[in-house]
């Protein structure tokens, strides 16, 4: 048995892009800035992550509607990673 589910909050780094595929269903993309604040030595330390989202169906058509840069959210789904990039051919 496994389980893939995320809950994260944030801030939007940029507007809500949306588009519809072939079959009329929307997809919108949001960039989310997750900011972690933390003492190391008597010292606030703070980082930054940044995620890509992707929304469909209604709820993309909502964040559209709704949602500008700079805006909190709260997102719940699940994860999946992307790699991109060459791979070193080992002979």
């Amino acid at each position: 048995m496994s389980l893939n589910l995320i809950s994260m909050m944030g801030n939007l780094t940029r507007n809500p892009e949306i588009k519809h595929i072939p079959s009329g269903k929307a997809v919108c993309r949001l960039s989310i800035a997750n900011n972690r604040v933390y003492n190391k030595n008597n010292e606030r330390m703070s980082d930054v992550s940044y995620f890509d989202v992707e929304v469909w169906g209604v709820s993309a058509e909502n964040c559209a509607k709704y949602l500008n840069k700079g805006s909190g959210v709260i997102v719940e789904g699940r994860l999946q990673q992307e790699r991109w990039g060459r791979y070193a051919k080992v002979s």
